[in-house]
């Protein structure tokens, strides 16, 4: 079964502050007309030491935004640049959002525990809104919760919805209908530095910052050294390239055999910890289809399912173009050229997890992912009814992957009534649709609650997921 995060005391830590002046903003919170606490993420309150507040002093940090105690005086919207769809973009930066907090979990193996981020979504306009208003919607909130819930039960190494508070305010958009409900999110993460973060840094020549920020991201984000054959692997530049290929490989398996698709992944939605973040315009597969795209934007198909994994290799190869300033060309190009294999053992890795089979290596893995995506194709089966059907290597079937399957050991224990039901829990988009329909019409959470007691049931019988690459300890 899925460990649960275990409590902790509550260790602020806002390193941010040694980079703040030329990496963020100042701002104030939005003042808004109501605070109605509607989701509290105490699984994850826990172990940064937060479950203890009531409701009252909930709504107070996380939907006022006084500071926690010993945290940062003021939030801090953070500046970068960023690629949208291919076209680089210099007026990004959070626009409707600020990191709010950081502080320290007690993960093992790291000396203090992890460095950790509270960061917002909703939370006002900023120097970087534009001509936004700087809200969310309860809608594009209570979408966040089902993504990142689905992907943590999955093995995904993502964000966490840790609160949202509804504000009282009706939004006009134009991709639903209006006017629709207003909320405040807060996200828990690993970090909010972004590829284009990097990015921007580059392009406004600022040298210094560049190797500022590459030794704070070493500092509090570490990982492992590169291969002992790489060049110029003592370059803290070439670390950190490493360090986010290995862990953005890992990343981009996991959403494949997850069956996510992320739907926009620009630079600026990429995270140097690795941790998939972000939710907008997500879907789950309804069948294997490598064109499916989630973004009704996409026309082109840029971000489709299949494209992932080659969209999130250029993203790292604009990191390698922006670290150039520190070192040189050859050496970010062999930390590249090592996505493709890190990819490929991510995949099987994650894969024989899902289907709770022990690994054969890769060359047999390899070829039993490749026998599954055309089982998948053919069958139009949905991958979350295909890996749940299969799990432990039960019901094989008789075509290419089932003759592939029986060649498999078990690895997970499927005893449990959960794998006797006719089908797992699932989010696809009539099922998000009807959620969010019976709380808009009839402002009735239970369909919620009962998805995310689902979902959280399903996590816990795949059991520990792969450890994500690129980090110093297994992470939950």
């Amino acid at each position: 079964m899925n460990s649960e995060p275990q409590a902790d005391a509550y260790h602020p830590d806002p390193r941010i502050e040694t980079i703040a002046e030329w990496i963020g903003d100042a701002v104030h919170a939005a003042r808004f007309p109501r605070h109605e606490l509607r989701w509290r993420n105490d699984r994850w309150a826990a172990p940064v030491g937060l479950a203890a507040l009531d409701d009252a002093e909930w709504i107070t940090h996380f939907g006022r935004f006084e500071p926690l105690p010993g945290n940062l005086p003021q939030p801090l919207a953070l500046r970068y640049h960023g690629h949208q769809f291919r076209h680089y973009n210099p007026d990004l930066g959070d626009g409707r959002g600020f990191l709010f907090a950081q502080m320290r979990d007690s993960a093992p193996g790291i000396e203090g525990g992890r460095l950790l981020d509270l960061g917002t979504k909703g939370s006002g306009q900023t120097p970087w809104s534009r001509a936004g208003d700087g809200r969310l919607t309860l809608k594009g909130a209570v979408r966040e919760i089902l993504a990142t819930e689905m992907l943590e039960a999955l093995g995904v190494y993502t964000s966490k919805t840790f609160s949202v508070i509804e504000t009282g305010e009706d939004l006009q958009r134009g991709d639903e209908p209006s006017p629709t409900r207003s909320a405040v999110m807060v996200r828990l993460s690993h970090g909010h530095i972004r590829i284009g973060t990097f990015q921007r840094l580059y392009a406004l020549e600022e040298t210094e910052h560049m190797a500022a920020l590459v030794a704070y991201c070493l500092e509090n984000y570490p990982g492992a050294l590169p291969p002992e054959d790489a060049p110029g692997r003592d370059e803290p530049a070439v670390i950190l390239l490493h360090q986010v290929v290995e862990r953005m490989a890992d990343l981009a398996a996991s959403w494949m055999v997850a069956g996510f698709v992320h739907g926009v992944l620009n630079t600026d939605n990429m995270n140097i910890s690795g941790e998939s973040f972000d939710y907008g315009p997500w879907r789950w597969l309804p069948n294997w289809d490598p064109r499916f795209t989630a973004a009704y934007f996409d026309h082109s198909g840029l971000y489709a399912f299949g494209r992932q994994p080659e969209a999130v290799l250029w993203n790292c190869s604009q990191l390698a173009a922006s670290l150039r300033v520190l070192t040189e060309t050859a050496p970010l190009v062999a930390a590249l050229d090592r996505f493709g294999p890190l990819y490929q053992a991510a995949m099987c890795r994650r894969f024989v997890w899902r289907l709770g089979v022990q690994s054969r290596g890769i060359e047999a893995d390899s070829a039993l992912i490749q026998a599954a995506e055309k089982a998948m194709v053919e069958s139009g089966e949905a991958p979350e009814q295909f890996f749940f059907n299969r799990r432990a290597a039960r019901n094989p079937g008789e075509n290419e992957f089932g003759a592939l399957l029986r060649g498999y050991q078990p690895a997970a224990d499927v005893s449990d009534a959960f794998w006797r039901q006719d089908a797992p829990p699932g989010v696809l988009i009539d099922e998000v649709e009807r959620i969010w329909a019976a709380i808009d019409t009839e402002d009735d959470w239970s369909e919620l609650a009962a998805k995310v007691s689902a979902i959280r049931e399903l996590g816990r019988q795949l059991g520990p997921a792969p450890e994500p690459a690129g980090q110093p300890v297994a992470v939950a």
